[in-house]
């Protein structure tokens, strides 16, 4: 299984940016998805969920500005990004939980994108 990250750049304060993420390999199904962020010098944090039923969780810092979303039949999760900030600067790794012939219930990682707010 292979998670692959598209999106990332450089963007104003105030400006938008949408982070795609695939899976591909011997799937299954595949449960929560999700996006977790880390800044220069910080840990990784939970940026925000959803489940396969679309139930949705966001962290305080990007709550009603980030949107999650998912695509089954793509096998991919969206991150819709707006109202971005300088603070908001870090690597984006999404995650997905997955079921294979082989195991279930596996945490799944994209190697990351980068997202710079900055003017």
């Amino acid at each position: 299984v292979q998670l692959q990250a598209f999106g990332g750049g450089l963007v104003q304060p105030g400006g938008s940016l949408r982070l795609s993420c695939a899976a591909s390999g011997s799937i299954l199904s595949i449960n929560a998805m999700g996006w977790y962020r880390q800044a220069a010098g910080k840990e990784r944090e939970l940026v925000t969920t959803i489940t396969n039923g679309g139930s949705t969780n966001y962290a305080d810092s990007v709550s009603g500005r980030f949107t999650i979303s998912r695509d089954n039949a793509k096998k991919t999760v969206y991150l819709q990004m707006n109202s971005l900030k300088p603070e908001d600067t870090a690597v984006y790794y999404c995650m997905m939980n997955i079921d294979t012939m082989t195991a279930d219930g596996i945490n799944y990682w994209g190697k990351g994108t980068l997202v710079t707010v900055s003017s």
